[in-house]
Parts: C-alpha cells; sequence; structure tokens
C-alpha cells in the first residue's frame, strides 16, 4: 500500500500534536485548512510540510481527493467539516467532542452510514498503558464483578479564551474525557443519569465549572463523578482519581501511580483477609492521539473499525448531554442515543 493520503482542518494548538504523529507515520499531507491562511501557512512552515495552505476546505478535498481527513477545528465545526469530508469519499478522524449536540453527532453518524465512510473520534486517554491495564483487570474478573465505580476530577485551570466563558464549560469540554474512560474501563454503557453542576464561590468561570453526575450503567453498575475546574491545590491529575469496586475486592488509580487493589483471601473475621492485586504491564505501541490515528492507519489497511468509530463514541457524548439535561431539569433522566 502506497504512503495515505491527508487534509487536515484546524491549524490551531491541538495540531501540534498531530502533525509530527503524522510525520512519523509517512502520512503524506496534501494540504492544511484553516479559517486564517497564516495559521495554516505557519504549520506547513513549522513542520516542514509538502502542502498547501488554504481556507477552502471542499476545494481541496476536489483537488487532492485524499484517503482522510483529520478535523482539528473547535467543536462548533465538528459537523460541518466532518459531513463536508465524508460527502466527499473520505474517511475522517477527529478530536474530540464528537460535536456540539446530539442532533449534529446524530447527523454525523448517518452521514457515515449513507457514504459508507468511516468516521472515527481521537479520545486520546484510550491509549495509555495504565488505561488498559485496568480494562484488562476489570475485565478478567480480578476483583469479582463489577458494582461501583468512582471518579474524582479537582483541577484548577486558569484558561483564557472560550472556556471562560462557557455555560457549561467543564461537563462539555472536560468530562467527556472521564464519560468515556468509564466505558473503556468497564464496558458498560449510561443508562440513565442524575447529575447537578454549579459554580462555586472564587470561581473565575462564567459558567458552571463543578459538578456532581450519578449514572446507573448497564449491568447494574453504579458511576459516580464528581469533578472541577476551579478547585485550588490538591489537584488530581487529567485522568482523574479512580476507585473500581467489585464482589471480591478493590481497585485504585490515583494521581497516576502504579494502579493497585485489594481482594479477599479468606471468608473469616469481620473484616476479611486480603491480599495485595498486582496488574499485568501493557505496552502500546503508540500512546495518545498517536494510538488513535494508528488505529485509523490500520482501518485503511485491513477494514479493522476503530474502538472509537462513531457509532461507540455517541454512547459516551450521550452521557454529557444528558447530564446536562438532567442539571437544568433537576432530575434522573435516561442517557439517549437515538
Amino acid at each position: 500500500m502506497s504512503s495515505p493520503t491527508a487534509i487536515v482542518v484546524g491549524a490551531g494548538g491541538i495540531s501540534g500534536a498531530w502533525f509530527p504523529a503524522l510525520r512519523e507515520e509517512q502520512v503524506q499531507v496534501k494540504a492544511v485548512v484553516d479559517l486564517r491562511l497564516e495559521a495554516a501557512q505557519r504549520r506547513i512552515e513549522e513542520f516542514g510540510l509538502e502542502a498547501e495552505a488554504s481556507t477552502d476546505l471542499k476545494a481541496m478535498l476536489r483537488k487532492h481527493r485524499p484517503d482522510f481527513v483529520v478535523d482539528l477545528t473547535v467543536p462548533e465545526a465538528h459537523c460541518q467539516v466532518t459531513c463536508t469530508a465524508l460527502r466527499a469519499g473520505c474517511h475522517v478522524i477527529g478530536e474530540k467532542p464528537m460535536a456540539s449536540s446530539m442532533a449534529e453527532a446524530r447527523r454525523m453518524v448517518r452521514t457515515a452510514e449513507r457514504t459508507g465512510r468511516l468516521y472515527m473520534v481521537s479520545q486520546s486517554l484510550r491509549w495509555e498503558p495504565e488505561n488498559w491495564r485496568i480494562r484488562q483487570a476489570i475485565a478478567s474478573g480480578a476483583i469479582g464483578e463489577l458494582t461501583t465505580v468512582n471518579c474524582d476530577f479537582y483541577i484548577g485551570a486558569h484558561f483564557e479564551g472560550f472556556r471562560v466563558e462557557m455555560a457549561s464549560p467543564l461537563l462539555l469540554d472536560m468530562s467527556i474525557h472521564h464519560f468515556d474512560l468509564v466505558r473503556f474501563f468497564t464496558g458498560k454503557d449510561a443508562v440513565a443519569v442524575y447529575a447537578l453542576e454549579f459554580n462555586p464561590k472564587g470561581s473565575w468561570y462564567r459558567g458552571n465549572a463543578s459538578a456532581v453526575c450519578i449514572f446507573e450503567m448497564s449491568d447494574g453498575v453504579v458511576f459516580t463523578y464528581r469533578g472541577s475546574w476551579c478547585s485550588e491545590g490538591c489537584h488530581t491529575p487529567w485522568v482523574g482519581n479512580w476507585r473500581f469496586i467489585g464482589t471480591q475486592g478493590t481497585l485504585l488509580y490515583e494521581q497516576e501511580r502504579e494502579p493497585w487493589g485489594e481482594v479477599v483471601a479468606g471468608d473469616t473475621g469481620f473484616f476479611r483477609p486480603l491480599q495485595r492485586l498486582e496488574l499485568p504491564e501493557v505496552s502500546l505501541p503508540k500512546r495518545r492521539m498517536h494510538g488513535a490515528l494508528c488505529e485509523m492507519l490500520e482501518f485503511l489497511r485491513t477494514g479493522k473499525v476503530p474502538q472509537t468509530e462513531c457509532h461507540d463514541n455517541i454512547k459516551s457524548l450521550a452521557m454529557v448531554f444528558s447530564a446536562l439535561e438532567s442539571a437544568r431539569r433537576g432530575k434522573r433522566v435516561p442517557v439517549r442515543v437515538e
């Protein structure tokens, strides 16, 4: 197979994490498209690309007919960019979140179906070795049958720009990572949610920068989520701090230290005897966005569908918008994809 070809749409900050991976995988970037021509030109110069800078995606798609498009635009543009590329016959890999509304996300899925093209979302935290270790430990039954998952995320993030002005910055822009991760870790999907979002005293955000959510997952698993982007001191890591409780033990992943657990080792005593659970090492060829890119390239070579293909990823996005609906209505709501 000859080197795959691509058009990159969006030359903002996040693109700096994608161009090195594209170069390492020998993807021929035919064009860089951005609303600001000078931004596209800067990225081409920065990474020594033999690519065309443009503000016109449709023209570049007609001219270069790439194998796939990399959508690195703002969430509000994802639907238009992705659907345009799909209708032009290109596969698409895009940044999270999938879309800025469920209606747009559904339109993107339908367009992928109608065109017969693949659309996948880069949920970068899926491609981290520690996260795979946790996933495999849970799937193996190492802590028995899973019953409960907790995630805490607390960071005092002093952004500049759009996040400070958003109505729901935490749930809309960050929590998609954690909501997708709980599905990745457990293999369970959300059924219903009760959520409260709020903006505590001292917050420098205009909108609600904190939230508490209780998700009912499939197979009776309960997932609780507490998060804030305006919590000063004692920060959690970006991946969050996690506790997984099963019928035979508990698994912890805290402060990005080695994940570990304890499992029941006997059947007597007020507190049952416990033994330490060590998780086998996992080696991933590539991490983060690079891992996502490799799944797209494998699809081009073999037809193997990536794990974050749009029919799957829309289930993570539905958790976000269902949590927002619950917070707005002040009641438990079902998590709906359709």
